[in-house]
């Protein structure tokens, strides 16, 4: 009997959709163990890209052929990433672990700045263009809707896209009391973002749901189809 890989995948398969499908029941050993090939896994895929992708490419390749064509500008470019490869690795000493902490510095500064970038040029500016088209009546007419309609959704659009970053704002003033408070035209704003973004949360929750509910649909069918083709090839 030659066993295919298809037979080995669909098997793998099986076992992990049951084992993993065994938190119905509550927490236990069997999850546990899916739980923990699953996370090996992940941590042995990182590793391996960030070596081939990153380190060998960028770190390895390029000292290597420093070293090979004595080339000092190169190489004056590669004392800093080398030194924060050393930093990184003296976290395994429990001593030395303090230095890595330039590193780190450096890594979550940089990562903050790529954050808070990617939210003002990705989310903020595209969401403020979205808000203002929908007042435009040339994409109106393009979409053949009228003119009442667009004031409409781009009023609903504007009250929401307000009101939301309102209920964000955190400035506020002592009282004479000693305790703080917000404005009251920020509160007020905030009170009906608080409804915009229940709404929200609650179409992501039920999207997030449907997606979910799906998907262990999927598992049941790929459960009953597997153990019927293995019914059928002993039959056969």
């Amino acid at each position: 009997m030659i066993i295919s890989a298809d037979m080995i995948s669909g098997v793998l398969s099986f076992i992990f959709t049951i084992l993993v499908l065994s938190y119905l029941i509550g927490d236990n050993a069997l999850f546990r163990i899916a739980v923990y090939i699953f996370v090996g896994v992940a941590s042995g895929y990182a590793a391996s890209v960030i070596w081939l992708q990153v380190l060998t490419p960028r770190l390895f390749i390029p000292t290597r052929s420093v070293l090979m064509t004595g080339d000092l500008t190169q190489g004056a470019l590669l004392i800093v990433p080398w030194l924060g490869f050393g930093f990184i690795l003296m976290k395994l000493s429990p001593r030395l672990s303090g230095v890595a902490r330039i590193t780190m510095a450096f890594l979550v500064g940089a990562g903050a700045a790529v954050i808070l970038a990617g939210a003002v040029i990705g989310t903020l500016i595209p969401q403020i263009n979205a808000t203002i088209n929908f007042f435009d009546p040339q994409l109106a007419a393009e979409r053949n809707i009228s003119l009442a309609e667009v004031l409409g959704n781009g009023a609903i659009i504007l009250v929401g896209a307000v009101t939301s970053l309102a209920y964000f704002h955190f400035g506020t003033r002592p009282k004479a009391d000693g305790s703080t408070n917000r404005l009251a035209p920020i509160e007020i704003l905030a009170w009906i973002g608080r409804i915009f973004i229940g709404i929200t949360l609650g179409v992501i929750f039920a999207g997030v749901f449907a997606a979910a509910l799906t998907a262990f649909i999927e598992r049941l069918s790929f459960l009953f189809e597997f153990i019927d083709s293995l019914f059928s090839m002993f039959r056969s």
